[in-house]
């Protein structure tokens, strides 16, 4: 195992990325400072009206003065206090947490939680996201001067240096042929093209085809076979051997059972739904049209990704990322939410306000119901304890005494105060008995 540290401690992505978890964690949803600039204003407000009061009584009330502006001015400050008012956004996002923990999605802070609600767009990587991540080698196409296992043997020991998956899909085909595997010296990745070194003596390069043509490599006679795989959703490595075309390995990701139910799910929740890929951009084709997605970006190097991102947020959209790679990183911390599946790195989990535990795209789904049910408990609460403060007060006060005669007793008010709270916090439980529509049992 051979590896270059080019950053190390601080400087790393990881720590970058770890560094930026531990600010958001730190902070508060949108809603949530909402309430605090409400309570910034109603707090001052109330104890103005109280000092009114006391004035108001004291100057122009019946004897004993004293004795009602001390009751009055008690009784606005406690039904006034904002208890109700500080409790309804915890209260909702703790509860709405704790649920989504139970359909196997991990939210990061309580800002995830609202802006998922939010999404106009849910971008998917392909490979271990839309599809189960375990490919396999369906053809091996040889071209003229060499013969398939000849082909696959060079192949195979090129990739035993890769970790990417379908690196390890011609590693267990190999082996599987009981092929012998030689060691590779000198090997590369290059990221998002391919992967080079010498086998046996010889250099070999495997990859996108676009990437072995800027290497002088004419690829001209596989084009119609590769093209042909591609259509039918598998990918092809195009291969060459001391700078010629030796053929190519076709490798298959399958979609994963319930892909396609899942996103026919988002789009029923009016969402758009995009693929972003490495891949070629025939094989994308193809998988997106059985999952039934419209919008594709293929051939995107991991750089690019982020970019991506950032020009769907350019047209107005509201994004969010799925992804479970270490190349998906960048894109997941660009987008307005990040959707890391459980089943991925730890790095891509890193980088994601939501992760979903179970590895599928019906946790996608289930999160954005989830979010907007939540964010509608947490302003019928606002609404609630703003109105019962509102009409609360000015009874306090005693505006209906100068009519009937009546005041508010300071223990009813403390009463009426605690019953607010409790309706608040029974509300937010309300989000306990929560079920996604349509929710998958997988």
């Amino acid at each position: 195992f051979l590896f270059r540290a080019t950053r190390v401690g601080e400087d790393t992505v990881l720590a970058h990325i770890v560094a930026s978890v531990r600010q958001a964690q730190n902070s508060k949803p949108p809603i949530g400072r909402l309430a605090d600039r409400v309570a910034s204003v109603f707090v001052p407000s109330v104890l103005i009206v109280a000092v009114l009061t006391a004035l108001a009584w004291f100057n122009f009330g019946p004897e004993p003065r004293a004795g009602y502006m001390l009751v009055t001015t008690l009784t606005v400050l406690i039904i006034a206090c904002p208890c109700a008012l500080g409790l309804a956004t915890p209260i909702s996002i703790m509860v709405g947490v704790g649920k989504a923990a139970e359909y196997g999605i991990l939210i990061r802070d309580g800002e995830a939680l609202q802006r998922v609600g939010q999404l106009t767009t849910v971008v998917l990587d392909k490979t271990g996201t839309v599809t189960t991540g375990r490919p396999t080698v369906t053809a091996v196409v040889a071209a003229a001067g060499f013969s398939e296992d000849e082909l696959f043997v060079v192949t195979a020991g090129l990739e035993a240096g890769s970790e990417h998956p379908l690196a390890q899909a011609i590693l267990d085909a190999a082996r599987e042929r009981g092929l012998t595997i030689p060691p590779v010296e000198q090997f590369e990745a290059i990221a998002g093209h391919g992967a080079q070194g010498r086998v046996n003596g010889r250099g070999v390069l495997a990859g996108q085809r676009r990437w072995l043509e800027e290497q002088g490599i004419d690829t001209t006679p596989l084009h119609q076979e590769a093209e042909r795989l591609a259509a039918q959703g598998q990918t092809p490595i195009f291969v060459a051997v001391d700078g010629q075309a030796a053929g190519l390995v076709a490798v298959a990701d399958p979609l994963k059972p319930d892909s396609a139910a899942a996103i026919a799910r988002l789009r029923q929740l009016g969402l758009k739904v995009v693929l972003l890929t490495g891949d070629h951009a025939a094989t994308a084709q193809a998988i997106a049209a059985q999952a039934g997605i419209e919008q594709v970006y293929a051939e995107v190097l991991p750089t690019d990704k982020a970019s991506v991102i950032a020009e769907l947020q350019a047209q107005g959209e509201v994004v969010g990322m799925v992804g479970d790679g270490i190349n998906d990183a960048p894109a997941l911390a660009r987008a307005d939410v990040g959707l890391a599946m459980g089943t991925g790195t730890d790095v891509a989990i890193e980088s994601a306000g939501i992760t979903l535990v179970r590895g599928s795209l019906h946790g996608i789904a289930d999160a954005i119901a989830l979010s907007r049910a939540a964010m509608r408990n947490i302003r019928q609460n606002l609404f609630g304890a703003f109105i019962y403060n509102t009409l609360g007060i000015p009874l306090a006060a005693g505006v209906l005494y100068p009519v009937s005669g009546l005041l508010l007793n300071p223990m009813l008010a403390g009463a009426a105060m605690a019953l607010s709270s409790f309706t608040v916090v029974s509300n937010a439980n309300r989000l306990r008995g929560f079920r996604p529509p349509n929710l998958s049992g997988g």
